[in-house]
């Protein structure tokens, strides 16, 4: 992850996870801000993607971009704003963002969701959301990383009661 404000970390079972991911999708199609999703297969990226697609207003299917890169998903009501979820998994290098209409994604102004960022990692905008989820021995929970980048606006956290019931490590201040 880049060099940002400082990170915060929790525990988050699915359900806490996808409650988060709600909360966090409002705020970035709110504030119109880019989340880079970083983490290894299986660790909620998607989960955490589609809660957020829900939060921002996007009704209807939300298919995973795995095949496709990236979907585009009109939120009603928000005067033609578009969610856009991209999965960057197969690509390599800077090229193959350029076909995927990747300065297009950059200057969409609205939320744009991308897992395997790291794919990206030099082409981030400077001004993002970055979210680590981790899958620590206890298979039950991820651990989740927050950090804002540059200018973009603080995220909702995950750690407060409204987010689910698996941050009570976090709340205690134990290490997570």
């Amino acid at each position: 992850m880049t060099a940002g404000r400082a990170a915060a970390e929790w525990r988050l079972d699915e359900e806490a996870l996808r409650a988060w991911g709600r909360r966090l999708g409002e705020a970035a199609a709110r504030d119109r801000v880019f989340v880079a999703l970083f983490g290894p297969l299986g660790a909620g990226k998607s989960t955490l993607a589609r809660a957020a697609a829900r939060g921002a207003g996007v009704e209807g299917a939300v298919p995973s971009p795995t095949y496709t890169l990236v979907n585009e998903h009109r939120i009603p009501g928000r005067d033609g704003a578009t969610f856009f979820h991209v999965d960057l998994y197969r690509l390599s290098g800077g090229r193959a963002l350029d076909e995927i209409g990747w300065d297009r994604l950059l200057a969409a102004g609205g939320p744009v969701f991308v897992e395997w960022a790291d794919r990206a990692e030099g082409d981030l905008p400077d001004d993002r959301w970055e979210v680590r989820l981790e899958i620590p021995a206890d298979r039950s929970v991820r651990r989740v990383e927050l950090r804002s980048v540059g200018a973009a606006p603080t995220p909702p956290a995950p750690g407060d009661r409204a987010a689910g019931a698996a941050t009570d490590r976090a709340e205690r201040g134990e290490p997570c």
